[in-house]
């Protein structure tokens, strides 16, 4: 619940303009940095307009960070591990910004958007920035708008971005094209163990690292170490050259972290020598220039006159079983064009 009293003087403070939030963004000011993504995670026509402006202008002061995305099973420790990994990069004088990705309801449309309140030595550190987003009905494991919100980061001068993604598993393969690093976390013992040997998620993953390697755990995860490592062995090296590697660590217990950051440093210094780095991004951005393509198509498609007015009346028809949704989305194309 929020307090009515402050609930009204948030709406009586006034809206920043483009320049504000630029000039904001630029001198790291929190505030207006998180006032920028919220613009750009507007649906709005007004705010799209001044969201595509507002990127435009901070494009020439982004590109400089390491891009990491994490990802795993729900209960794997992604929060703690990146609040670990966070607070050491912190330590070394790296300025951090989180994205995190919560899961949405089916039914509901509604997200927790609990990351703050899980990394709470991490949301206090000055060099830090943490940005909870809902997924919506995105797939990939990311929100709509993280690869416009990675590039307000950057401008805002944070040299690690790391994003969570939702963890489902399967199809994480939006967050892979938007980040340098892809990295898995297993726990030992989950009984997933096969689903880590699964050839899509090891393609895109450039190491594993078992955590909750601790206590009566030590065992366990290093005998997970081996099992995917001997699977790592059955997959050819990625276009850079580089072999995905397995480490351990107990992000609880801030053991295994410093090792885990002197591998993505190494895996950095390899993808830049082989000029791999910038192709990658390039390669990023068409394909990232594809999706929006199809997102800004479907978007007109579903707010289109004539689909509106017409799609009730197929939808009943498909329901009659008078014509196949086949049928009924080519002709509906028909009123598009």
């Amino acid at each position: 619940m929020i307090n009515p009293n402050t609930s009204k003087k948030i709406n009586k403070l006034p809206k920043p303009n483009n320049k504000q939030l630029l000039e904001g963004i630029l001198n790291s000011d929190r505030t207006a940095l998180s006032r920028a993504i919220t613009l750009v995670e507007s649906e709005l026509k007004k705010d799209r307009k001044n969201a595509n402006q507002l990127l435009q202008k901070c494009l020439p002061h982004s590109g400089n960070s390491i891009r990491i995305g994490i990802t795993g099973i729900p209960g794997v420790g992604k929060s703690t591990f990146i609040e670990a990994l966070g607070n050491h990069l912190i330590d070394f004088g790296k300025k951090v910004a989180v994205l995190a990705i919560d899961p949405s309801s089916s039914i509901n449309k509604g997200s927790i958007l609990g990351d703050k309140t899980r990394m709470e030595s991490l949301v206090k550190q000055n060099n830090a920035y943490i940005r909870p987003s809902a997924a919506g009905n995105s797939l990939g494991g990311v929100a709509k708008k993280t690869k416009e919100s990675i590039l307000l980061c950057e401008a805002a001068g944070y040299d690690v971005i790391l994003i969570e993604t939702v963890g489902i598993g399967q199809s994480e393969t939006l967050v892979h094209s938007m980040v340098d690093f892809f990295l898995l976390l297993k726990i030992a013992g989950s009984g997933d163990e096969l689903q880590g040997m699964k050839r899509g998620i090891i393609e895109m993953t450039d190491a594993i690292v078992i955590n909750k390697a601790d206590g009566d755990n030590v065992k366990n995860a290093q005998l997970a170490k081996k099992e995917f490592q001997k699977a790592l062995h059955l997959y050819p090296p990625k276009e850079n050259q580089w072999i995905p590697k397995v480490l351990t660590c107990s992000a609880i217990q801030n053991l295994g972290i410093e090792a885990i950051w002197e591998l993505i440093l190494e895996f950095i210094y390899l993808g830049k020598k082989t000029n791999y780095f910038n192709s990658n991004r390039i390669n990023q951005n068409k394909e990232w220039l594809n999706y929006l393509i199809s997102n800004q198509l479907l978007y007109e498609f579903e707010n289109n006159e004539q689909i509106l007015k017409n799609l009730p009346l197929y939808l009943e028809k498909i329901q009659n079983n008078e014509i196949t949704p086949f049928i009924a989305a080519e002709e509906l194309m028909q009123f598009f064009k």
